[in-house]
């Protein structure tokens, strides 16, 4: 017998024995839902219409209406670590980060129980889609891309891609590819369910729409910042979404008010949020698409939608090419904090931060063939992008597989929310854990303790100060203490950051708040 295929043998055994667990768990295809995970980029928390937005989202606030809205749905705040928990069910660094290397995607596992997988858009991660699990792939591996002529890191299904037409765009492209796909899907293995990952790059920027699109929000936002973000607060309080004692947060030392600003200034300010709303606009409008085709295949009752962002509203102004109008490809706007304080009402801080701002997102779940909740309904139970895997995993029939080829795979952190799609109370986490660079936070219950860049830790009721305006850190230094010790016992233990990434925060970085909830002057 050849060496090398003894060499092989463990690994094949390993291989075969995963396939078998899986397919003895698989139910058969013909009750098992298609699933749809969409994803948008650096989206505030309040930035589509069911959540509060001016900005026009039709196609998604009637799946809002029609199904069901998370209030207290968190992410990791960043591009990268938000994609590894969604794909992978665990914690960025304890499923390997970018590698995934101790993690297995929904797309594999889903892939080996007897579904078809497909990807669209915007990777971000080590290797390719079509070297996790996903056997149609369209998009760019590129954390951010043209929206008009792409970049060198395009692939189809694995293969360099450079077929920019004059009317490429990105997101228009996503979903034609989607559609494609699930056409091929539907017409070669009709009895076989479809799993889509739909990674919109948009709103990330570069800000850069289609004309047509701009000029429909190009005097929409001469209001300003400020009376707009009230308004969003007041649609908020009027649908329920947010509990009437989450005061609104005010606006940051560092943005002016939208009065002080000259008019120069007052321009390109509601210029560049016209780009920002027509790119959402842009991202409705395909996806009005895409529920459409699904209706006209007729598989659009037995489809799961879950539709979420990454993390909160980006306030970096990176605006290169400012002289050229957004749609051409020369161009390069960002907006800055001004506007992401709007995306992100009624919370404080941003992408990046783990307070607030910078982790809660939309989550709107859509099956009209599985979901048991009141149409429009919305729930307070708090859930994670971590527990998505864990979601189309028991919607698909799927186990977690407790080894996989090549890989030292850690236990699942996430826990379903297919309890609370059926109108249950599902057990919650005991607790859940944050990390990006040095802003830390976890939450346990109704207490969240938080804190930014390694400043002292803060403490909020989260259920009664949702806005985490009123730290009680000093009236609970006992809740401060257990909980400092739980983030750091699990960073180390569970999510294995390096002993330079727990340090002990500091309290050196001046507070962002007042006692009295006031932003701090700098």
């Amino acid at each position: 017998m050849p060496t090398s295929f003894i060499h092989r043998a463990p690994a094949l055994l390993s291989l075969v024995l995963v396939l078998l667990g899986l397919l003895s768990n698989t139910s058969s295809a013909a009750d098992r839902p298609n699933i749809i995970v969409m994803m948008v980029d650096d989206l505030g928390f309040s930035d589509f219409g069911c959540y509060g937005s001016e900005i026009e989202t039709p196609n998604i606030d009637a799946l809002a209406a029609d199904g069901l809205r998370f209030r207290n749905f968190s992410n990791t705040a960043k591009c990268h670590s938000s994609r590894v928990s969604l794909l992978t069910g665990l914690y960025c660094d304890q499923a390997g980060a970018e590698s995934l290397s101790r993690g297995v995607t929904i797309a594999e596992v889903l892939g080996s129980a007897g579904y078809n997988t497909a990807m669209v858009g915007k990777w971000h991660l080590h290797k390719e889609p079509t070297d996790r699990g996903f056997q149609k792939y369209f998009g760019h591996l590129s954390g951010a891309t043209n929206f008009f002529v792409g970049d060198d890191t395009f692939r189809l299904n694995g293969e360099k891609w450079n077929d920019f037409d004059d009317d490429f765009y990105t997101t228009d492209a996503n979903i034609a590819w989607a559609e494609k796909f699930l056409t091929e899907s539907l017409r070669d293995d009709p009895d076989k369910p479809f799993f889509l990952y739909v990674a919109h790059n948009a709103p990330h920027y570069p800000l850069q729409a289609r004309e047509a699109d701009y000029r429909k929000y190009e005097h929409r936002y001469e209001a300003g910042w400020d009376k707009l973000r009230a308004a969003r607060y007041q649609r908020q309080l009027n649908m329920g979404l947010i509990p009437a004692e989450w005061a609104l947060s005010l606006r940051p030392v560092n943005v002016p008010a939208w009065d002080e600003l000259s008019a120069e200034e007052r321009d390109w300010e509601r210029r560049r949020m016209a780009v920002f709303a027509a790119m959402v606009d842009r991202v409705d409008q395909t996806t009005g698409k895409l529920v459409k085709f699904l209706q006209e295949k007729g598989v659009y009752d037995n489809t799961l939608i879950l539709i979420c962002s990454d993390n909160g509203a980006c306030p970096f102004d990176r605006t290169k090419g400012k002289q050229y109008e957004p749609w051409d490809s020369r161009s390069y706007w960002c907006y800055d904090t001004g506007w992401s304080h709007v995306g992100n009402t009624p919370f404080r801080l941003h992408k990046q931060n783990q307070h607030e701002g910078g982790i809660s997102s939309p989550l709107i779940a859509h099956w009209p063939a599985g979901l048991k909740t009141k149409p429009g309904e919305i729930t307070d139970q708090p859930a994670h992008i971590i527990d998505l895997m864990a979601t189309c995993l028991e919607v698909g029939g799927a186990e977690y597989p407790s080894a996989w080829p090549q890989r030292q795979l850690e236990p699942l952190q996430g826990k379903s929310l297919l309890p609370i799609l059926a109108g249950q109370v599902r057990e919650p986490h005991d607790f859940l854990y944050f990390h990006f660079a040095t802003n830390r936070a976890i939450r346990e219950g109704k207490w969240k303790l938080v804190t930014h860049r390694a400043s002292q830790w803060e403490l909020y009721d989260i259920e009664t100060d949702g806005t985490e305006l009123h730290d009680v850190a000093d009236q609970h230094p006992d809740v401060v203490e257990r909980l400092s010790q739980l983030w750091h016992k699990t960073a180390v233990e569970v999510d294995r950051l390096k002993p330079a990434e727990t340090k002990p925060v500091s309290g050196k970085t001046p507070p962002l708040l007042n006692k009295n909830g006031t932003p701090a002057k700098k």
